[in-house]
């Protein structure tokens, strides 16, 4: 069974991506890391009990990736938008458009599936899939500061068939999008 882990919102760089999460959320993101063999850094906001939201975006320190990146960072060039989802899987199973990265930051150690072109099917559409193992998730070092996913609507161009057993999460066939129902501290917000 596959489980809801984490949505990525994807932007030019860290700052604007927290200053539009901030506007929108009234959120502030706590620093993430960096994820050297990707040329990536993140942000992460608790979305509750192991899930979150991550804000992602190429890192000017890193030097040139080799790969095609991930979430289709290499060539973003637009305002942050949800930019795909992950779910949790184990053992980790990758598809035909994947490939399984051992991944590790500090504590954490994770396998992930990477799409081969840098962007996974459908704009994203079609999820990652992660397995963290036996160590800590994320959201395990992450203050809960009442931000939660409510509702999750997926727009495939294709019809998605996966075992995701939670009703918060819709997936329909149509042009690829995202949108996500966020409880905050202010009310419900739709990103």
């Amino acid at each position: 069974m596959l489980e809801f882990d984490h949505i990525a919102i994807a932007a030019r760089n860290l700052e604007e991506g927290a200053a539009w999460l901030h506007e929108r959320l009234g959120a502030v993101l706590q620093a993430g890391g960096k994820h050297p063999q990707l040329g990536t850094h993140n942000m992460l906001l608790s979305l509750g009990a192991r899930e979150y939201l991550e804000l992602i975006a190429m890192d000017p320190d890193s030097g040139p990736i080799t790969g095609p990146g991930w979430f289709g960072l290499k060539d973003f060039d637009a305002s942050p938008c949800i930019a795909g989802w992950v779910l949790r899987q184990s053992p980790l199973e990758a598809d035909t458009a994947t490939t399984v990265a051992e991944v590790s930051r500090g504590d954490l150690r994770w396998r992930i599936t990477l799409p081969k072109s840098g962007q996974m099917p459908g704009s994203g559409t079609i999820p990652m899939r992660i397995d963290w193992g036996n160590g800590p998730h994320p959201a395990d070092h992450l203050p809960h500061h009442g931000f939660r996913l409510t509702g999750l609507d997926v727009q495939c161009p294709e019809r998605l068939v996966m075992p995701v057993s939670d009703s918060r999460i819709r997936v329909s066939v149509g042009a690829p999008g995202f949108t996500a129902r966020i409880a905050t501290p202010r009310g419900e917000v739709v990103l």
